[in-house]
């Protein structure tokens, strides 16, 4: 079975915050996931729509598969580098800022009992 990946780094996103629009899309129909998407309030639904659209241009154009056929089989969002800032307080003290980022990948494949 043809597995399609995609995958976005450096998003300005915690990967925390990514991860509960993520579990949203994780074993849906790739349409259905990208339609749900639109709907979703969370900032994290673009980057993950935009890579969403990507593996499915992947799968149509690379591997020639179905776009009604594919389901979003994998879907995560892991840590990428935290940016580390300062602001200084009260009475001289330091107060650390974590500019939190995230790397994002889905993978697609063709369902169960497709043609192909």
């Amino acid at each position: 079975m043809d597995e399609v990946r995609a995958h976005v780094r450096f998003v300005g996103i915690s990967a925390q915050k990514v991860r509960l629009v993520v579990d949203l899309v994780r074993g849906q129909k790739a349409d259905a996931a990208l339609g749900m998407l639109k709907f979703v309030p969370n900032a994290a639904a673009k980057p993950v729509a935009k890579v969403l659209r990507t593996a499915i241009a992947n799968a149509e154009e690379n591997f020639g598969l179905d776009r009604e056929a594919l389901v979003v089989s994998q879907a995560f969002a892991d840590e990428g580098p935290t940016r580390k800032w300062r602001r200084f307080g009260a009475r001289g003290r330091f107060k650390p800022i974590l500019r939190r980022s995230s790397h994002i990948t889905i993978v697609l494949t063709e369902r169960e009992g497709a043609a192909s």
